[in-house]
């Protein structure tokens, strides 16, 4: 389990990334865009917090590098819940 995790670990540190010093509130807050993608809770605590993220359960890497979330097809406004109602968006 704790393999899995870290192998769904986002980091913004590292080479061409952020510093924990230079990093500000803007940086480490919850973004609207990562609804589906990236996890708000499971963070570090400490100076890392917010610059290390996790994916969320369902959220996976398309073949681009992507970060794709699943989504229901709506139509007409009836909700598409077999299998095949289920897009990936990134």
């Amino acid at each position: 389990l704790a393999e899995i995790t870290h192998k769904r670990r986002l980091s913004a540190l590292g080479p061409g990334g952020l510093s924990r010093d230079r990093a500000g509130f803007e940086v480490r807050d919850v973004h609207y865009t990562h609804y589906g993608r990236l996890c708000p809770i499971e963070t570090p605590e400490g100076p890392n917090i917010g610059l290390i993220s996790s994916l969320c359960v369902y959220a996976k890497i398309n073949d681009l590098g992507f970060i794709v979330t699943p989504y229901r097809k709506v139509k007409d406004s009836v909700v598409d819940l077999s299998p095949e109602g289920i897009e990936y968006l990134s």
